[in-house]
């Protein structure tokens, strides 16, 4: 496997996943040559990071209209390791590899049923104030649910 930046050992980056969402790969998502389209997984990362932020309790608030703030993707990235083809089950994991003041690197693992990697991700999310376009910092209860399994 090629030296990945965000990963310093994949086995032990591997072990540290819990949450995943499940992703059935749908034939409109494949190339002409068969396998998923180079642009689908940041579909499925979002995906993810939605269910994942269901989980913790932040987008119940973010999409209310009143709310103040809302999360935006900073960047995005993608690394493959293996095909993926037509009508595969995939695990897409979610966790938090650091949080910022107002962000937080959160980073990605698609697995097949096997449980072979097939592509790797990470991104950086941002809180900002829905009236200014600024960062606004986590309070410390949002930093604790981020930084919680």
């Amino acid at each position: 496997m090629s030296r990945i930046s965000y990963i310093h050992d994949f086995n032990e980056w591997k072990k540290e996943f819990s949450f995943y969402q499940e992703v059935k790969v749908r034939f409109s998502e494949t190339d002409m040559f068969g396998h998923l389209n180079n642009t689908v997984p940041f579909v499925y990362f979002e995906q993810a990071r939605i269910a994942f932020f269901k989980e913790k309790g932040f987008m119940q608030n973010w999409v209310k209209q009143q709310h103040e703030t809302m999360p935006v993707v900073a960047d995005l990235q993608c690394d493959f390791m293996a095909q993926v083809y037509f009508d595969e089950l995939l695990k897409v994991y979610v966790k938090v590899g650091e949080v910022g003041k107002s962000s937080v690197d959160l980073h990605y693992l698609a697995t097949r049923e096997d449980g072979s990697p097939c592509f790797t991700g990470r991104g950086a999310m941002v809180q900002v104030s829905k009236k200014t376009g600024k960062s606004v910092p986590w309070t410390d209860e949002m930093k604790n649910k981020l930084l919680s399994s």
